[in-house]
């Protein structure tokens, strides 16, 4: 049965670079089964009703400003798959989660930096989802739990955000991280690992540095999404842990 995952996806800048983590996600996807599909839910796609792709070849955006002109010169051609988007839409509507198609956009840097990192050839098609960042908790748990039976056809779900994700708190050209970041995403890694989503779905007013780390909180969400298609063993590990410029969180969790 197919992991599901929660991947940082950092800056734009991460699909330049060659570091520690772009290296992990190298190695992951030669190292993870060949999934069927890959389903993501992408902190950059937004929507208070659930959006679910349907295009057939993907468009990559370029939904950032100010970056090395070489990243808008990427492309991640990335197709489609019907049969996923079927399956999707009918395990939403079974859970009661109202949903609709978009057959139009393309992929955004939430998915395509980390997709083209896991499978460079773009030979796995995808299944864009989005997310809406003014669900509880136990809501965006439920909206993963929805897609737990994905796992058992050979799809991949990742949720693709930042658990410590404040540009406002960047330390430019610092190598220390901030004692805040740490602190926070040390708490998340001890409730994850407990699998105490009482204490996860009240991450804002129980986590040391909660405001600072998710000053809005639609990079976070993805990790719920990850954890929820992960819920019937609930088993989670850190496969990587770094930070950038600060406090800019790179992490990856691995939920069996």
């Amino acid at each position: 049965m197919m992991p599901s995952l929660f991947i940082a996806h950092g800056a734009p800048s991460l699909a330049l670079e060659e570091n520690a983590y772009t290296e992990f996600l190298q190695e992951l996807g030669q190292t993870l089964p060949k999934p069927k599909a890959i389903v993501l839910f992408s902190a950059h796609w937004e929507a208070t009703t659930q959006q679910v792709s349907s295009v057939a070849e993907y468009e990559t955006i370029y939904d950032f400003g100010g970056f090395q002109p070489e990243l808008y010169q990427i492309k991640y051609p990335a197709q489609g798959h019907a049969e996923t988007t079927a399956e999707v839409e009918r395990l939403f509507t079974e859970a009661g989660i109202p949903v609709q198609t978009d057959d139009v956009r393309g992929l955004d840097h939430g998915a395509w930096v980390v997709l083209r990192l896991l499978y460079p050839d773009a030979d796995i098609p995808v299944v864009a989802l989005s997310v809406n960042r003014y669900l509880t908790g136990q809501q965006q748990y439920q909206v993963g739990q929805a897609l737990a039976s994905l796992r058992e056809q050979d799809v991949l779900v990742i949720g693709s955000g930042g658990t410590v994700h404040n540009l406002r708190r960047l330390n430019w050209g610092s190598s220390e991280i901030d004692a805040w970041a740490l602190e926070f995403d040390n708490w998340l890694q001890d409730k994850l690992k407990s699998w105490d989503t009482d204490s996860l779905f009240a991450y804002d007013t129980l986590a040391p540095s909660a405001q600072a780390a998710v000053p809005t909180p639609e990079h976070f969400v993805p990790l719920l999404l990850a954890m929820g298609a992960g819920d019937r063993n609930k088993q989670a590990t850190l496969m990587f842990k770094a930070y950038q410029l600060g406090n800019l969180s790179l992490s990856c969790w691995k939920f069996d």
